[in-house]
């Protein structure tokens, strides 16, 4: 069932994307100052490596979640994004039914293909190709919506085995909501976003505008379908409501000083 644009929401939710390339302590510093500055999510990267030639410390975002689930109260949290096919889909859903318990239901799953191919893939020996990895995450996202539901899953597929249900079952009904990232303008990530709950749209060759992102994701939206956009300059969220976006986010790229800098735009809290 698909309505129309004017049925978004009026007001885009406020979220955070934590690059979580710092002191482990300090990225739940964040999460805390954000959540007392008014922002409404709290999201983390998911990277391995990310960049040899920064050699940034990157930690594990999971971990980093359960501490910041009990330092806040009200924030939704998640990863934007988890490159699902660099890990076992049943020990992802545990942790997400973990900390859906441990957030009394506030955790959202951003799921993606995951970048960059040699230092997040091939680099441990995990596939590195953009074709294959797709097929593997349609397989690993039908079999993990089984497990977030707490339904017994039976599944004999060409990349996956299981026979087994996960307890307990999820805090939230009928699971997490699942957000599905993808570059724009590639149509397939879309049309997978288009299975779940949301799309998280990224640009590469162009900036994404609210024009950009209208065009992308269409006029005729499902139901209760988020679409989650990182910010730009210039633009107000008015003009991403009209577009039909209901999430944006503020992150930054980390380099330099970064930290202080992004420390400082949380702690002023969502811009309209």
């Amino acid at each position: 069932m698909t309505g129309p644009r004017k049925s978004r929401m009026t007001t885009p939710r406020h979220a955070v994307n934590i690059p979580p390339f710092t002191d482990a302590r300090t990225v739940v510093d964040i999460a805390v100052e954000a959540e007392a500055a008014g922002w409404d999510g709290v999201f983390l990267w998911d990277h391995l490596q990310w960049s040899l030639k920064a050699a940034l410390p990157v930690h594990d975002p999971w971990v980093l979640l359960g501490a910041v689930v009990q330092a806040t109260e009200r924030v939704k949290v998640g990863t934007l994004v988890t490159p699902l096919t660099r890990r076992r889909v049943q020990i992802v859903a545990k942790h997400l039914l973990t900390l859906d318990h441990l957030s009394d239901g506030r955790v959202i799953f951003g799921v993606g293909l995951g970048e960059p191919p040699d230092a997040d893939f091939a680099d441990f020996g995990d596939e590195a190709g953009a074709r294959e990895r797709g097929r593997m995450l349609d397989e690993s996202l039908d079999v993990l919506d089984g497990l977030l539901r707490g339904d017994r899953v039976d599944h004999d597929g060409e990349h996956l085995h299981v026979h087994a249900r996960l307890r307990p079952g999820p805090v939230q009904r009928p699971r997490p909501p699942i957000w599905v990232a993808g570059v724009v303008p590639n149509q397939r990530p879309l049309e997978r976003a288009r299975r779940w709950d949301g799309v998280a749209p990224i640009g590469q060759r162009e900036r994404l505008t609210p024009d950009v992102l209208a065009s992308y994701i269409g006029s005729e939206l499902p139901v209760g379908w988020d679409v989650v956009a990182g910010r730009i300059e210039g633009a107000s969220a008015a003009e991403y409501a009209d577009a039909g976006v209901t999430w944006l986010t503020e992150s930054t790229w980390p380099t330099g000083d970064w930290v202080d800098e992004f420390r400082t735009r949380v702690a002023a809290g969502p811009r309209d």
